[in-house]
């Protein structure tokens, strides 16, 4: 079988942008697939993944609403205990939100998604500059500095599996962290790790003979035109990363 990729890159309700530019975020991924000479088909969600995923190899999802309902997560999680692997970025995480009284931010219910995914985005503190950390000794960190800053809406994430999870980004958002919004909307925030400063930005995890890598950076607008971190040549490389990225490698 030829070496494909299926792209999935779209804002809800469908055709809404949701506060990014998927066109944008669709053309570099496709522009780093051809790199690799990756044939792509794409899609605005997961409506047609259970007729994409046998012919492809990597799934890739650049979303702001759109989430696997359970059919198709148990489709994706069966491709991924083959061999297949999904790569998700930015609001992948996400997927439906409800409404708290007395809250502006409005809180993400976990689904089935989340689970396969393994993260689930609580919210974020306005769009902000921080440190990165990120591990060394790894296929997804190859030629990435050890720490570098970056513009981006600074992600609250929770893991869904850590003892099977593998961190390859950490970042300590210090005062632009303390955000009462998360407590409001869950009552506390799972999204920090153990010494409640860290927080997980980037992480890989085994599923059968596959794998599953998400980052929470991605943030692009237009209007106004924004591109932040796909201008930041470590995104930019942990990106190729991802789309050579072999399990075992």
């Amino acid at each position: 079988m030829i070496e494909r990729a299926h792209v999935i890159a779209g804002g809800f309700p469908p055709g809404a942008p949701a506060g990014h530019d998927h066109d944008y975020a669709r053309l570099r991924l496709l522009t780093l697939l051809a790199e690799h000479n990756i044939p792509a088909s794409v899609a605005n969600d997961f409506t047609d993944v259970e007729k994409w995923l046998p012919v492809s190899r990597l799934l890739i999802t650049y979303v702001a609403g759109p989430y696997p309902d359970a059919a198709q997560s148990a489709a994706i999680q069966a491709w991924l205990s083959s061999g297949g692997h999904w790569f998700g970025l930015h609001g992948t995480s996400g997927g439906k939100a409800q409404r708290v009284d007395g809250v502006r931010n409005r809180r993400t219910v976990k689904t089935e998604h989340h689970g396969v995914l393994g993260s689930f985005f609580l919210t974020h503190p306005p769009l902000c500059t921080f440190k990165v950390d990120a591990i060394a000794d790894h296929p997804l960190t190859k030629n990435v500095a050890a720490s570098f800053e970056i513009e981006d809406e600074p992600y609250f994430i929770e893991l869904q599996h850590p003892e099977t999870t593998t961190v390859l980004l950490t970042a300590d958002y210090g005062k632009d962290g303390i955000w009462p919004t998360v407590d409001a909307l869950y009552g506390s925030d799972p999204s920090l790790l153990p010494d409640r400063k860290t927080r997980v930005l980037g992480y890989t995890r085994p599923v059968g003979a596959g794998a599953v890598t998400y980052f929470a950076f991605g943030h692009c607008t237009n209007p106004p035109i924004y591109r932040g971190p796909w201008e930041h040549p470590a995104f930019v490389q942990l990106l190729r990363n991802a789309i050579d990225f072999r399990r075992d490698a």
